[in-house]
């Protein structure tokens, strides 16, 4: 099968991106490595000015329109990563750009794709509404439609991260990447499989949206629901990208939501670096198949940054809660002045700080002269837990541990 993208061509993007686009780090964590039972090195893509990948190929495909395209102007359909990295580069080559992004896109996306220049058109219930809107808008004003994944100038840009990878390490064996509408994947395994044939590509989609792994398997793309993966939460992939995946992938792998979470979370408590959920999405599938990649050396590409400071709070205080370092006791108290103050002493002579309270008198079904107290608490970790259960209940008080999802006791 003859593709429309050959490592030729990603040579030629490299040159024509190299003083625009950062030449981001890859580097071996040595902590993921023990986690995942194989040698991890990580492509901070999340370190680009834009803090994704996207813009390699956007810039690619700018720097090859006509003087008369360029006049012109773009356009783009995005929600988010897609959106700043034309809109920033068509910024600084003086190229008018219009980009289209749905009802429900985060604000601070709309006005980082703003602050680029570009003049952003909020359109449509979905993804796919907006990018009939683009449509209507490109015939209209005579635009040049700058397409997220299925164009090989934007393969070409995106297979400059394969280059690199093998450039720094080239006893790669694996390379991990995040699958949404293909471009990435295409151009990695494009310039991979050139440099060195017997690399193995992996791709990686969320399990709510595995639109590619569907398409390559005969069957009709069927996908939906909410995922913090967004970025590769796409429904229909590339018409060329299914090409190059098919022809050079070895195989796409499902990550869950749990996945994505504690791999987000991981990237951040492990590496200090901050990663969108389909940044991260290389890093759950090794977490996920350790097995399949033991004591091999992988290349795992972080792809962004760019996740909204509420979901990222909302992953955190979810770790802690998951690790033991967050939980609510339950202690059953007679109601009397000075018992809430005692129970207080002893969770803070054990080393717990604690973070809310709630005493509950009247609406929880308790005997009369009674009271729950409900207790949040910092702790450092599981056995500090069960360190300040037994002395509480040492001092004679009741003093259960309540679950994090139903709120009922436990232990």
């Amino acid at each position: 099968m003859t593709l429309p993208v050959t490592v030729a061509d990603v040579r030629a993007a490299a040159a024509t991106i190299a003083d625009a686009v950062e030449r981001t780090p890859m580097t071996h964590s040595r902590t993921l490595s023990e986690i995942c039972g194989c040698t991890v090195l990580l492509k901070f893509e999340n370190l680009q000015y834009t803090a994704s990948f996207k813009e390699r190929g956007a810039l690619n495909k700018l720097a090859r329109l006509t003087p008369a395209q360029r006049t012109a102007g773009v356009i783009a359909c995005s929600a988010g990563n897609h959106a700043q990295g034309v809109a920033y580069h068509a910024q600084r080559l003086g190229i008018p750009a219009v980009i289209v992004m749905p009802n429900g896109t985060p604000f601070t996306k709309i006005n980082q794709t703003r602050r680029f220049g570009a003049d952003v058109v909020v359109h449509g219930a979905d993804l796919s509404d907006a990018q009939d809107h683009a449509d209507r808008l490109k015939r209209e004003r005579g635009l040049v439609f700058v397409h997220p994944y299925d164009d090989p100038d934007i393969i070409a840009g995106q297979g400059t991260i394969g280059l690199e990878m093998l450039v720094d390490d080239p006893k790669l064996d694996v390379l991990m990447v995040p699958v949404g509408g293909g471009g990435l994947i295409s151009g990695i395994a494009v310039a991979a499989k050139a440099v060195k044939p017997e690399i193995a590509v992996f791709g990686v989609e969320a399990a709510l949206y595995p639109a590619m792994s569907q398409v390559l398997q005969g069957g009709e793309p069927r996908s939906g629901g909410v995922t913090i993966a967004e970025g590769i939460a796409v429904k229909r992939p590339g018409e060329l990208t299914r090409r190059f995946v098919k022809a050079l992938v070895e195989d796409i792998l499902l990550v869950d939501e749990d996945a994505l979470e504690n791999a987000v979370l991981l990237m951040l408590e492990v590496e200090k670096s901050i990663a969108e959920g389909a940044g991260a999405a290389g890093l759950a599938a090794l977490m996920a198949h350790r097995p399949r990649f033991a004591g091999k050396r992988v290349g795992v590409v972080i792809s962004g940054g760019n996740i909204d400071a509420r979901l990222l709070s909302a992953i955190l205080m979810r770790g802690l809660v998951k690790t033991g370092r967050l939980v609510r006791i339950r202690v059953d108290i007679s109601d009397q002045p000075g018992l809430l103050g005692r129970v207080a002493n002893i969770i803070g002579e054990a080393g717990g700080n604690i973070v809310e309270v709630y005493h509950q008198r009247v609406f929880h079904d308790v005997p009369l002269k009674m009271a729950e107290l409900d207790v949040v608490i910092e702790t450092r970790d599981a056995r500090h837990v069960d360190e300040i259960l037994s002395a509480l209940r040492g001092a004679g008080l009741p003093a259960n541990l309540l679950s994090s999802v139903t709120g009922e006791e436990i232990r």
